[in-house]
C-alpha cells in the first residue's frame, strides 16, 4: 500500500514524497481513512511509528476539503499536548505536511510571553497545538474561544492523565 492509495489529496502527497515517506505504517494506513471518513478514533502505537502523521494528514485534508474561513480569536482544529516539546514538534510536522495547502497554525505553551500569544490569536488560525494549561489562561484572558473547533485530537492523552491534566481536559472538552 502506498499514501496515494489512501485517498490522500495531491499537495500533501507532494509533501509526503519531498520528505521521502513512501508506504504508510500500519497506525497510519488504518487512522487516515477512518478520519477522512469522520470518524473518531483511540490510536496506539509505538514511538516512532508515525502517530503524528496519521493524524496530521487526514486532518489538513479535512480542512481543506471543507473550507470555511479562518476564525477570529479560535481554530478549527484544536491538538491537546503535554509539553511545549511535543507541541512544537506537531506544529512543524503539521507546517511540513501541509506546506502546499494555505493554513495558518501556531503552538501555545507556558514557559514563555503570554502577550505575544494574545496578539497572534487575535487573527485567528485554522490549527492551534497547545498545552492545557496555557490553552486555559488564554480562555480565561478571553484572548482565544473554542467556539469554532471542529476537530480536537487529545496527542499523548495516557501522559496528560498522568500529568494530572484531567480536570484542565475535562474543561476544554467541555468547551467545545
Amino acid at each position: 500500500m502506498n499514501f496515494d492509495q489512501l485517498g490522500l489529496i495531491e499537495p500533501i502527497l507532494r509533501a509526503l514524497q519531498e520528505e521521502g515517506y513512501s508506504k504508510p505504517t500500519p497506525i497510519q494506513a488504518e487512522a487516515i481513512p477512518s478520519i477522512l471518513q469522520g470518524s473518531d478514533i483511540i490510536g496506539c502505537a509505538q514511538t516512532g511509528t508515525g502517530k503524528t502523521a496519521a493524524f496530521a494528514l487526514p486532518i489538513l485534508q479535512r480542512l481543506h476539503t471543507h473550507g470555511r474561513p479562518t476564525p477570529r480569536r479560535s481554530c478549527r482544529t484544536l491538538v491537546l499536548s503535554p509539553t511545549r516539546e511535543l507541541a512544537s514538534q506537531i506544529r512543524e510536522s503539521f507546517k511540513t505536511y501541509g506546506r502546499y495547502l494555505p493554513f495558518t497554525s501556531t503552538s501555545i505553551f507556558g514557559g514563555v510571553p503570554i502577550g505575544r500569544q494574545i496578539r497572534d490569536i487575535g487573527k485567528g488560525f485554522d490549527i492551534i497545538v497547545a498545552t492545557p494549561g496555557r490553552l486555559l489562561d488564554l480562555i480565561n484572558q478571553r484572548a482565544l474561544t473554542l467556539e469554532a473547533v471542529e476537530i480536537l485530537v487529545l496527542d499523548e492523552a495516557d501522559q496528560m492523565l498522568d500529568m494530572g491534566f484531567i480536570h484542565d481536559i475535562r474543561k476544554i472538552v467541555g468547551m467545545i
